[in-house]
């Protein structure tokens, strides 16, 4: 573990419109205008239920953007990937607030060379996962009684979704009556076990926060990340004390119980696995011929950096007739070491393949059986060329 503390931003506008405590933001606006980083990205705020990822060197559009978007499940990696392709971009140093999947999908990135992790500052946000916006609007309305259009700000605490209104009036439910009910949030974010973003420079959130402190639980685990905090501490933007051995005790508990609930969701969730291989054979065969053969799965792919020349396109066409399309299944194939289980694919997928658990099936044990999990640090060599792996072992 790095080192920890609570954080706070001694802007007051900051502290306002940001979550806890705001420090986040005043870590990247510190950086931005004292020449530690180039440029940030962020997601600039529609509403609540819309968001744009955008690259800035303004403050001030960093700060408009604070606040949480739990409605927005945009995975950041394609974005900075083809920020980088441009050839003025390249060397420039850029910060933003990830989730885990972000943090992840950007180091997989490094390793297949589509850019260079040195560049890149990745301030981690603990993740309890996110919801579908569509859903977020229905349980605003039958759930919370509220007229979605009225709600001005969401956020998560305590296992609770807090909405507030344009009049300042906020309402709560607990996440599992939203999920009973099946308002709650996306399955890939259920099934997730990867909570805090220890792959990051830093890791930032409420958890460990104790009752009545406005601030952020932040891990230094990087060079990088002791950087960011260190510049925005001298120079005036944040205030700081190291955290308490009851915040380093309440902060392990609740990730220890949010991984507990994602694994008892893949458990309620892997109804297949009580099924013979034969039978799980057809299941695979009969749900992926669904596929219409659109690509958009590989398109908004994280951690995929495949070519037009490479076989999951060549055989993604009229000749692609097998059992099972050749196309799914060297994606299968291809990303059991690397997917990060963020759920794009199944997000975007026009004829609702549940795509993210198929995927997360085959990598599970891949991924279990090789002691390798995706978003490892950059600099360790994958274990999986010198491994014996058997198709049983995995189907």
């Amino acid at each position: 573990m790095g080192t920890c503390y609570l954080a706070w931003a001694t802007d007051e506008k900051i502290r306002r419109r940001a979550a806890n405590g705001g420090f986040v933001t005043a870590a990247l606006v510190a950086a931005l205008e004292n020449g530690l980083l180039d440029a940030v990205v962020v997601v600039k705020k529609e509403d609540v239920y819309e968001g744009i990822p955008t690259v800035t060197s303004a403050p001030e559009v960093v700060v408009e953007s604070a606040g949480s978007l739990h409605a927005v499940p945009v995975n950041l990696t394609k974005f900075v990937v083809e920020f980088y392709k441009d050839e003025k971009n390249k060397g420039k140093k850029i910060g933003l607030p990830v989730k885990p999947c972000d943090a992840r999908g950007i180091i997989e990135q490094a390793k297949r060379q589509q850019l260079d992790i040195n560049d890149i500052y990745l301030v981690g946000l603990n993740c309890g996962g996110t919801l579908h916006p569509l859903n977020l609007r229905e349980a605003a309305a039958e759930v919370y009684g509220i007229d979605p259009d009225a709600v001005v700000k969401e956020e998560i605490k305590a296992g609770k979704l807090f909405l507030t209104l344009q009049s300042g009036e906020e309402r709560e439910c607990k996440i599992e009556e939203l999920e009973k009910k099946g308002y709650g949030r996306r399955d890939s974010c259920k099934m997730c076990i990867t909570k805090i973003p220890t792959m990051a420079d830093l890791a930032c959130g409420n958890w460990g926060v104790l009752k009545g402190e406005e601030a952020t639980f932040v891990e230094v685990l990087t060079g990088k990340g002791e950087a960011l905090l260190k510049n925005a501490l001298e120079n005036g933007y944040i205030k700081v004390k190291e955290a308490s051995e009851k915040s380093l005790e309440v902060r392990e508990r609740i990730k220890n119980a949010m991984v507990k609930l994602a694994e008892e969701w893949w458990e309620k969730l892997d109804a297949v696995k009580e099924l013979t291989r034969d039978e799980r054979l057809k299941f695979y065969v009969e749900t992926l011929r669904l596929c219409i053969n659109c690509g958009a799965c590989r398109t908004v792919c994280p951690v995929c950096a495949c070519d037009d020349a490479a076989k999951c396109v060549s055989m993604h066409d009229e000749r692609d007739d097998y059992v099972i399309s050749m196309y799914n299944v060297i994606r299968l194939l291809h990303l059991m070491d690397s997917c990060i289980g963020c759920g794009q694919c199944e997000d975007v997928c026009p004829v609702d393949i549940p795509l993210t658990f198929i995927h997360r099936r085959f990598a599970e044990r891949m991924q279990r059986k090789l002691n390798y999990m995706p978003g490892m640090n950059v600099s360790e060599k994958p274990p999986f060329y010198e491994a014996e792996l058997q198709w049983h072992d995995i189907l």
